[in-house]
């Protein structure tokens, strides 16, 4: 499996990008967001990587951070998205505006992307609700866009293994920033998100950040 292609820009489509990588051309494709963020035609950019592998078909996707694709694999996992819609919706909102807009049950900012209808937009709230607060820790935890590899350093690497998990005693402040890194993402106000975060942390010390997050969300609910 193809995790992650650096290389030259040698050509640039309204859906997808030719990257020279040490001699092979790799088509892969974008939404319309990973496109406007890639450089011009002879530069070197990097991309992470998802392989489409169907029986008439093999297809990559590429996606600016690790975040855009783990949300490319979870939107792909509902029916009736296909990579198609999926893109769409990546490309309409954004990783932030994705992640806000499941969160948050806003299927209706979902159903503005191209191919969405309200039942699937329903459905993929529904579906992936439970796991927004993941995703936004991974984007909170790691670093938003790949480096573009040098002259002489082209390759394909497959996605690196996960670092290993803090000690104990270090998680509770590291998943105290990444949570209030994925709030203040997600518009919360830097004193709320911080009072709410810390509430959280106080009633579940040793909770890790996808926990801190839905614990947070919480408390910063609207009630009644």
């Amino acid at each position: 499996m193809i995790g992650r292609l650096a290389g030259r820009v040698d050509y640039r489509a309204e859906d997808h990008v030719l990257l020279d990588v040490r001699g092979v051309g790799y088509l892969v494709y974008c939404s319309d967001r990973t496109l406007q963020a890639l450089p011009p035609v002879g530069e070197h950019t990097a991309l992470y990587t998802d392989l489409l592998v169907r029986e008439d078909l093999l297809q990559l996707f590429g996606f600016t951070s690790l975040v855009e694709k783990e949300w490319h694999r979870l939107l792909m996992g509902v029916q009736g998205i296909g990579a198609k819609a999926s893109l769409a919706i990546l490309g309409t909102l954004g990783v932030e505006g994705v992640s806000r807009a499941i969160n948050l049950g806003d299927w209706n900012a979902l159903k503005a992307a191209k191919g969405v209808g309200p039942k699937t937009a329903q459905r993929v709230v529904n579906e992936l609700k439970d796991k927004a607060p993941q995703v936004m820790a991974m984007g909170a935890g790691a670093a938003t866009a790949p480096m573009p590899a040098p002259d002489d350093q082209d390759e394909v690497i497959e996605t690196p293994r996960t670092a290993a998990a803090p000690t104990p005693a270090r998680a509770s402040q590291s998943a105290q920033a990444e949570a209030l890194s994925a709030l203040s993402n997600l518009g919360y106000a830097p004193g709320e998100a911080a009072s709410a975060v810390a509430q959280a942390a106080d009633t579940a010390p040793e909770a890790e950040t996808p926990a801190l997050i839905r614990a947070a969300l919480k408390l910063l609910a609207p009630q009644g």
